[in-house]
């Protein structure tokens, strides 16, 4: 069996090793544009603040060990076209110049994702800059030692770690948003009041609710404008959101408007012997029961291995996912797994939510802190769609189990009584996952 993998970053990698283990006797090649794999993008804010020193520590795999298990690992390599049809690619290697063709039994798809480049005015001024990849991570290093004043566009994970990570390092700092709200797909107004305070009391400033319209400029960016203000910069971060890398297979393959390709829960995509997985696709989204675009690493990772166990049989049913994903904003740990009240709305969904803060431990010990978390459920089923966490305390993996639960699609009645263990170092008598469902059944 020869199996070729088109692009190699967490889905690619996974499904190369997975495959490798699985298939002995399968010839296998991995075509890849750059030099570098698995590259851990959720890590550059901690390297660009200093948290992570060495950046070879956010790779998790290398060219190196690929070809170790008998890989044939192309990098610096760009699949030109694929004919699906005759199963053949048409390569280009990008040191030497040459094209030459391939063939395939078996090929898997995991072309990932591209920052989105808005439209605007003056983007093509230096100090204007994507945040994806290694280089992309050491360019924004380099160029912020001379920075005064950054300003960065997107206030979605990596636009709000980017931005304290930017602060801490002494800059001028603002984060602009065309939304009302930082993190607004991840949280409700609860929750991102208190990080936009936390923010603001560390001197980051907030555009938010404000539309870039143009970069003002020489050689450099020197002025970002918006529709209501203007301001200084001598380094602008691009963190806007994702599209998928799918330009290749526009037409031949089934896709979302965006081009996400849309696959099975094989991972199989519209054509025989095709799969796709990670950035370049959609995943089934569990809360409401569609295929979405949700561009992450661990949807990534997931999707490259069940395609590898299924490139014979059908052996690995994906579960979907529920977008489960945190973050932590200087002292606050934050979570958050399905959707939000406010995104639950937007879908038509008539949904009721519960939000109690209370301490996370007895009162009696000698350190406590207090931990507010939500959680969203149908208003006639009861079935619990989404949760959201926040406290000092790192509390964030009970999002882990509330994205289990909306998974086995469990009612906010049942949660009040679901068993969970007590210990005072850890948590009080009634965990306070459990204290969400008994406020619903009190307030009932």
């Amino acid at each position: 069996m020869k199996v070729v993998i088109i692009g190699c970053t967490h889905a690619g990698t996974a499904a190369a090793i997975n495959a490798s283990k699985l298939y002995k006797d399968a010839e296998i090649t991995i075509y890849e544009r750059n030099d570098t794999i698995s590259f851990l993008s959720c890590g550059i804010a901690l390297h660009v603040g200093g948290v992570v020193k060495d950046p070879s520590k956010l790779f998790y795999s290398s060219p190196e060990h690929l070809k170790s298990l008998g890989i044939n690992t192309k990098m610096r390599h760009n699949v030109k076209k694929v004919d699906f049809d005759e199963k053949t690619l048409l390569v280009e290697d990008l040191k030497s110049g040459e094209i030459f063709e391939d063939s395939f039994d078996k090929l898997i798809i995991t072309t990932g994702s591209w920052p989105i480049i808005p439209n605007i005015e003056g983007i093509e001024l230096n100090n204007i800059l994507l945040s994806k990849n290694y280089y992309h991570a050491q360019e924004i290093i380099k160029r912020s030692e001379n920075a005064k004043n950054v300003v960065v566009i997107g206030a979605g994970f990596i636009g709000v770690e980017l931005a304290e990570a930017m602060k801490e390092k002494g800059k001028n700092v603002t984060l602009i948003d065309i939304e009302s709200r930082i993190l607004s797909k991840y949280l409700d107004e609860e929750f991102t009041k208190i990080a936009e305070d936390k923010l603001l009391k560390n001197g980051i400033n907030l555009a938010l609710n404000e539309k870039v319209t143009r970069f003002i400029g020489g050689k450099s960016v020197e002025k970002v404008i918006t529709d209501k203000g203007e301001y200084n910069a001598d380094l602008v971060i691009l963190s806007v959101g994702f599209k998928p890398n799918t330009d290749l297979f526009k037409r031949k393959l089934d896709m979302l408007e965006n081009g996400a390709i849309i696959v099975d829960e094989y991972m199989q995509t519209s054509r025989d012997d095709v799969f796709a997985a990670g950035d370049c696709s959609a995943v089934f989204y569990n809360p409401l029961k569609k295929y979405k675009y949700i561009p992450l690493a661990t949807n990534a990772i997931r999707m490259g291995t069940i395609a590898a166990y299924n490139l014979n049989e059908r052996r690995l049913r994906h579960l979907g996912t529920q977008g489960t994903s945190g973050i932590k904003i200087y002292d606050l740990n934050i979570a958050a797994t399905g959707l939000t009240e406010s995104m639950a709305k937007c879908n038509e969904l008539e949904v009721d939510s519960v939000v109690i803060t209370e301490n996370h431990r007895p009162e009696f010990m000698p350190k406590f802190e207090k931990v507010m978390f939500k959680v969203v459920f149908g208003k006639d089923s009861k079935k619990i769609l989404g949760a959201q966490i926040l406290s000092k305390a790192d509390l964030t993996q009970s999002i882990n189990t509330m994205s289990v639960v909306i998974q086995n699609e469990m009612t906010i009645e049942e949660l009040a009584f679901v068993d969970f263990f007590f210990q005072p170092h850890f948590n009080k008598p009634w965990n306070f996952l459990n204290m969400v469902g008994l406020e619903y059944l009190n307030r009932i």
